[in-house]
């Protein structure tokens, strides 16, 4: 059986491996992933996660193609990858001393075009950052290319008081539920 992994992400591809599911091959959707006016952001990971597994499931029809979309809300507000050094650093200051919610949206569509799609929320309380670990994490570079501007694998990981829920999740990957989606559609990796 193949499986076709919509998604960049070399965290994706780790927590796959782990299972033991390894992807015939990786394509990286082109779609736009901006958030809608309003939307919230269990809504937001639920639509992306989808359009992403649906714009590859078009080009490859005899495989399993697996999404996921993740995002980090504070406040009420979907906090995505900081562009820059003081994005990130806005971020973080939001995040520290603060707990927040991190939702990753996971989509399957098996080679029959059947879908299967769900949302996992993890909840992760920050200690308060000094400005000079907050800066000393910037220097890092460790926020470039991350949902709300940490890995929670990383350097970061010693700024976690609090993890309530799935810890692959907040590394990109939710991996008890995307075992059940693709277990669901038929996948045996």
């Amino acid at each position: 059986m193949k499986l076709t992994l919509a998604s960049s992400s070399p965290r994706r591809l780790e927590l796959l491996n782990s299972i033991g599911i390894i992807p015939h091959q990786i394509l990286s959707p082109d779609i736009d992933e901006s958030p809608l006016k309003h939307e919230d952001v269990r809504p937001y990971v639920e639509r992306i996660a989808r359009l992403k597994a649906q714009a590859i499931h078009h080009n490859d029809l005899n495989a399993y193609v697996l999404s996921a979309d993740t995002a980090v809300e504070l406040g009420g507000k979907i906090i995505l990858k900081a562009e820059d050094r003081d994005k990130a650093k806005a971020i973080l200051t939001g995040l520290s001393g603060r707990r927040h919610r991190v939702y990753t949206g996971v989509c399957v569509i098996s080679p029959e075009g059947k879908e299967a799609c769900c949302t996992v929320l993890t909840r992760v309380s920050f200690k308060r950052l000094s400005p000079e670990e907050l800066n000393n994490f910037l220097d890092s570079g460790d926020w470039k290319g991350r949902a709300g501007a940490y890995s929670i694998q990383g350097e970061c990981a010693k700024f976690v008081k609090f993890i309530s829920g799935s810890y692959t999740n907040v590394v990109g990957l939710p991996l008890y539920e995307t075992d059940n989606l693709l277990k669901g559609l038929g996948f045996r990796g």
